[in-house]
């Protein structure tokens, strides 16, 4: 006797051939991984105090990216890209690739926002590029990045190419890393705590040279002036190329972040 059951067919979206080609190409990197708690309790305090007494427009990933953009600032091989087998390419600016959920299709999507010159712009700065990113209407997948005055890049016409071509196709635009600075920036942020409680930390693959991956904000105990307190950590992943930078600047990269989220950095 067979059996039958109810199903339904969906298509395959474009977006998600990005998704398999960044995932192929990402295991090729040769990525450094930290996995790292960072104590952000003082610093959720200074955010809440900076939103009650000045009212300024503050979120906690729009203080975590002016944090990751001080410190590449500070470490700037850490975003390198390379050129060729024996040049690097070190930008001054630091331009943050970060992932917002929009609906295309009826489907949530992750849509990238490239956020220009955070090094150089204030917090509520980049809270508004974020936020004005959220409401932007997304008409189909030819809006796959979340950017003013970019020109429109044929992704529809890219997802008719086999894995192979299009690979092929990503190595050659990989090559140049101007264009990938104008792409998809050098650095990259996804947050798994915007959308929900993850009590873990992701480990993602990436082709940017250094790849940032937040976890949700956990209370456990912690040591404050010699004694047991209940804190807040930030569980948070971190990718750095280790073709571009060595172990120990990357740690020292790691070390200074750590430190301007511990403190508030900009607050």
């Amino acid at each position: 006797m067979r059996s039958s059951s109810e199903f339904t067919v969906k298509t395959f979206p474009s977006s998600r051939l990005f998704t398999l080609d960044i995932g192929k190409l990402g295991m090729r990197k040769h990525h450094i991984k930290a996995v790292i708690e960072v104590d952000v309790t003082d610093s959720r305090a200074k955010i809440k105090n900076v939103r009650n007494r000045s009212g300024k427009k503050v979120s906690f990933t729009s203080w975590v990216l002016k944090c990751i953009g001080q410190a590449v600032e500070e470490h700037k091989q850490v975003h390198a890209l390379r050129k060729g087998k024996k040049k690097l390419v070190i930008f001054d600016d630091i331009d943050i690739s970060i992932m917002v959920e929009k609906k295309v299709d009826d489907d949530p999507v992750p849509v990238p926002l490239v956020i220009r010159n955070v090094n150089t712009k204030e917090i509520p700065e980049i809270y508004r590029e974020i936020e004005e990113a959220k409401k932007e209407v997304i008409r189909d997948e030819s809006d796959y990045v979340l950017e003013k005055n970019r020109k429109k890049e044929p992704i529809k016409l890219f997802a008719f190419l086999p894995q192979p071509a299009r690979l092929f196709l990503w190595r050659i635009l990989l090559s140049n890393p101007h264009r990938v600075k104008r792409m998809m920036g050098t650095v990259i942020v996804t947050s798994v705590g915007m959308i929900g409680t993850v009590n873990g930390w992701l480990i993602p693959y990436s082709i940017h040279p250094v790849c940032f991956a937040l976890g949700s904000v956990v209370k456990k105990p912690g040591i404050v002036n010699d004694a047991v307190a209940i804190r807040e950590f930030l569980q948070m992943t971190i990718l750095i190329d280790h073709d571009v930078i060595d172990g120990a600047p990357a740690a020292r990269f790691v070390s200074r972040l750590s430190a301007f989220i511990e403190k508030g950095y900009g607050l």
